[in-house]
């Protein structure tokens, strides 16, 4: 039986996976996450969850590897994980009181099949004071985030209302996964 890779580093992608109550390992790929301009958001998370999750399957030809990113996108401009506070704040200020979008894509490689797939999520945000917003980025949570929040921990208070998959925003759309999977072949414990 083929063992079952996340090649992310990522502690909220390993702790939606283990909710599925599936042995896996972690192996963690660092690859160039620049993208070409002009690059749609759906091609940009499912290249880099491609590359993610082949660099690891190139060394585990007999596992089955999932790869994913995650982007958020306000204006059509995509917001990164912020360099430093004033990067947070200025991110935090730019999504309050309006609309983006969150895409992850998810890349599975077997043996036997490789897919890619992403999904879309619509965020709205409440209007933010500038004091919620100096708490927000004070307690440090924004700074390994894209866009500069997470909507799973005290970001939670910022997030109006979604429109699509909660944990694709959280970094995993689970459910898409598991089907994903069983398509690669991929032998799941139920």
């Amino acid at each position: 039986m083929p063992n079952l890779i996340l090649a992310s580093s990522s502690p909220r992608r390993k702790e939606l996976l283990e909710t599925l109550q599936l042995h896996f390992h972690i192996y963690s790929s660092d690859v160039d996450e620049s993208f070409a301009p002009g690059t749609s958001p759906e091609d940009i998370v499912m290249g880099l969850a491609e590359r993610k999750a082949s660099i690891v399957f190139a060394e585990h030809p007999n596992d089955v590897v999932i790869g994913a990113d995650t982007i958020v996108v306000a204006d059509g401009e995509v917001l990164g994980k912020p360099a430093d506070r004033e990067e947070a704040i200025g991110m935090l200020k730019r999504l309050s009181g309006s609309v983006h979008y969150v895409y992850t894509g998810v890349a599975i490689i077997s043996p036997d099949a490789e897919t890619c797939f992403y999904e879309k999520t619509e965020v709205h945000f409440w209007e933010l004071t500038d004091r919620e917003i100096d708490y927000y980025v004070d307690s440090g949570e924004p700074m390994d985030k894209a866009g500069g929040y997470g909507i799973q921990g005290l970001g939670s208070m910022l997030v109006k209302k979604i429109d699509g998959d909660y944990f694709a925003v959280v970094g995993l759309p689970v459910s898409r996964t598991v089907r994903e999977l069983t398509r690669a072949g991929f032998p799941l414990p139920y």
